[in-house]
């Protein structure tokens, strides 16, 4: 007959079963976390590899980005790199031009956009639908069918070498993706807040202006990032519209340490990481201080349609 000692607690089969399944369960979800984690870093150490390798050559000699074997990190490190990026081509111009054409795209992308977005999510009219659906099916055709009438359009009005053509179509429409984003966002803010205002005297306007928009920064932050992302690393449009070095931007300006001869002492490879780094990091920079906004925009799109 078993006794127990006094003060001890005696579990039944059924409870024996309950707890070894309670801790094969949990010893099971630890090496799920733990395999999930581990594959997460390794991924992001095999991504991560290009972009130290850039900022290790951007740092190199011209002697030293062409040893073999190469070196992960360079043994002299070469600040100077970068100052001959303004030093060696009209860099600081090319961002200026670059940071002009994108805050003006960026604008009239974000405000026409949410201007036909609303238009589609809060007015009823015949064929709203069919305009919608033919305004989704534009997304699936390639820019080379349209950027020959376009540069004929741009021409005949004057247009080219100048920063007209990269600017002024963002404020017709800011693109189907966006639209589309955006409708799907403000069709979830609840009508009620729309006759509301309405009952109070407020227009169409004053509701878009002052009701709709305030409600939608997650949506419209995500907008901008993209479209600041696609105006920024341009680089079709200002190749086929812009001719003379003084309109360039970042994109073409990256080709000057490809195309225009250095002397044979210049790290041209090293300069050119270095531009590209350059280049690079406002858009570092602006992800990861709206990367909440960004997250926010794309999870709460599209829950009410």
């Amino acid at each position: 007959m078993a006794t127990t000692q006094p003060g001890v607690r005696t579990l039944t089969p059924a409870q024996a079963d309950a707890s070894r399944q309670a801790r094969r369960q949990s010893a099971s979800h630890f090496w799920g976390q733990f395999a999930l984690y581990a594959f997460a870093i390794l991924t992001a150490i095999a991504f991560s590899i290009p972009f130290f390798w850039t900022v290790s050559s951007s740092l190199k000699t011209a002697a030293e980005i062409r040893q073999v074997p190469p070196t992960f990190w360079p043994e002299e490190v070469r600040w100077l790199n970068y100052s001959d990026v303004f030093r060696l081509a009209p860099f600081a111009r090319f961002i200026w031009n670059t940071v002009i054409i994108t805050a003006l795209a960026m604008v009239g992308q974000i405000l026409s956009s949410a201007a036909v977005a609303f238009g589609f999510s809060r007015f009823r009219f015949p064929g709203r639908e069919a305009l919608f659906f033919l305004l989704l099916s534009t997304m699936m055709l390639p820019w080379q069918v349209t950027i020959v009438p376009q540069f004929l359009l741009f021409r005949y009005l004057n247009w080219i070498n100048t920063f007209l053509p990269l600017i002024v179509p963002s404020y017709f429409g800011g693109g189907a993706f966006f639209i589309f984003l955006l409708r799907q966002f403000f069709m979830t803010i609840p009508r009620d807040l729309d006759e509301a205002a309405k009952l109070d005297g407020a227009s169409s306007f004053r509701v878009f202006w002052n009701i709709i928009l305030p409600l939608s920064g997650a949506a419209l932050a995500t907008v901008a990032i993209f479209s600041f992302l696609q105006h920024w690393n341009e680089f079709i449009g200002p190749l086929i519209f812009l001719n003379t070095e003084d309109k360039y931007t970042l994109s073409i300006g990256l080709r000057y340490f490809i195309d225009n001869p250095f002397e044979s002492d210049e790290p041209r490879e090293a300069i050119l990481m270095a531009a590209s780094l350059i280049v690079a990091l406002p858009s570092l920079i602006l992800f990861f201080m709206a990367q909440k906004y960004f997250v926010r925009g794309i999870a709460t799109t599209g829950l009410k349609g």
